[in-house]
């Protein structure tokens, strides 16, 4: 060991050195290779017999004993102690850069929510309480009877024109078929007056003719009657043919008055056949009537679509009864929605036909769509409604209203069919007065 060979030192120096080249060896050998820590200095001064080692599981190798020259080179004296590390600087606390940061970054914030509110928020008026709609037409038949044919599916869309529902049409053809029979009838009857009216023109000519007949005799018997009179005022003719001649002359007179009648008669006919010839026309007109009937009702047999639309709620099958008025499917014109937003009755100062509004459809967050505001309602939506409020009666507790705004939607969206009636959207109405348009150079040359 270290102090035996250098037994010149005193037991101090020994027991130093001894205690240091313990503490060296060890530190070279470490323990499982691993270098033990030195003890303080305060502990080496003080201990000056050398320290047993501590047990070990396991036998390490000797440490090599120094060399002549490690002899030579080591001091006689203990070496001074390292010096101390320099303290270490204190740690800046976390709350101080973090509360900065936090209101660097809210005055940031509140700075460009500001600038937004004074340039763009304050002018816009937002509301949740808006959906799409559409002029939905509920298809019905006007017929009643068993269906034939269903022509279209739940969804389908449809052309103007395009058959939907066929109602059996037999009942309605034969109904057609007899009332055109009776046209056809009555056709004949008129006919059958009008020749009734011509051989009544002949049968008046005939009245005619015996009137002029019975005028003749009537002639006669007044020129025979007077050369009666005067004959047998002077006693040349007999009492006998006087009586004669004044009978022929009566006889004569009904027979004038006699034809006369019958003219008068058969004119009167022809009068009362003229009547009935306009009856029968009137009566046939009718019957064009109940023709015209009966070819609508055989072509409502057939229900079409009245204007281009898809089909939804279909109520209808093969084979079912129907009657006028049942609801069969609804068509829907998707070409031809709209937007109704119920603003607050506080909202709507600023609102103004025409104004431009921002749509935000909630189906579809990526479909912008910029709308214009149509037209407003004559009442609120409470006054439409099945039990209209009446606050003059009870206790009263004001409740804001809102007004249906009717608001349009561009053809070019609407013509793609995304939006469906009864979606939800968010509007908002940019009150801003739009800038008015600069006006144009007039080109050079032009005063």
């Amino acid at each position: 060991m270290a102090f035996e060979k250098h037994g010149s030192d005193d037991d101090g120096a020994v027991g130093e050195r001894g205690g240091d080249f313990r503490a060296e060896s060890t530190g070279d050998r470490g323990f499982n290779g691993k270098h033990a820590s030195s003890p303080p200095p305060a502990a080496r001064t003080t201990n000056l017999k050398p320290q047993p080692e501590p047990a070990r599981d396991r036998i390490d190798p000797p440490a090599p004993s120094p060399t002549a020259e490690q002899s030579s080179s080591t001091p006689s004296k203990t070496e001074p102690a390292a010096p101390a590390a320099p303290p270490a600087k204190p740690r800046r606390p976390l709350k101080a850069i973090i509360l900065p940061a936090v209101g660097i970054v809210l005055l940031l914030a509140i700075a460009i929510y500001g600038f937004y509110w004074l340039t763009y928020s304050r002018y816009i008026i937002v509301t949740d309480d808006a959906y799409v709609r559409a002029e939905i037409s509920i298809v019905a038949p006007k017929v009643s009877g068993y269906v034939a044919k269903v022509a279209v599916r739940d969804n389908a869309r449809v052309k103007a024109g395009q058959l939907l529902v066929r109602i059996d049409p037999g009942d309605f053809r034969i109904a057609l078929d007899a009332a055109m029979a009776r046209q056809a009838t009555q056709d004949a009857a008129i006919e059958r007056i009008g020749r009734q009216i011509i051989a009544q023109d002949a049968s008046i000519a005939q009245a005619e003719a015996q009137l002029r007949a019975a005028r003749a005799d009537l002639t006669r018997t007044i020129a025979d009657l007077d050369r009666t009179r005067r004959l047998a005022a002077k006693d040349f003719s007999s009492r006998k043919t006087l009586d004669t001649a004044r009978s022929d002359h009566a006889r004569a007179v009904a027979q004038v008055q006699s034809a006369e009648a019958l003219v008068l008669a058969a004119k009167n006919q022809k009068g009362v056949l003229a009547a009935q010839r306009i009856e029968a026309e009137r009566l046939k007109a009718e019957l064009a009537t109940q023709i015209a009937k009966a070819q609508r009702d055989l072509d409502a047999t057939e229900i079409t679509a009245p204007f281009d639309g898809v089909v939804g709620n279909r109520a209808i099958a093969e084979g079912q009864y129907v009657q006028p008025g049942t609801r069969l499917m609804a068509l829907v014109p998707l070409s031809q929605v709209f937007i109704v937003a119920n603003f607050k009755e506080t909202q709507l100062e600023r609102l103004k036909v025409g104004q431009p509004v921002r749509i935000a459809v909630d189906a579809f967050s990526r479909l912008g769509v910029t709308g214009t505001i149509e037209s407003f309602s004559p009442a609120s939506g409470s006054q439409f409604s099945l039990l209209p409020p009446d606050n003059a009666t009870g206790n009263f507790t004001k409740i804001v209203q809102r007004l249906p705004v009717r608001i349009s939607v561009p053809a070019d969206v609407a013509a793609k069919l995304m939006l469906r009636p009864g979606l939800s959207v968010i509007v908002r109405v940019d009150t801003r007065e739009p800038k008015p348009a600069a006006p144009t150079a007039a080109p050079a040359g032009t005063k």
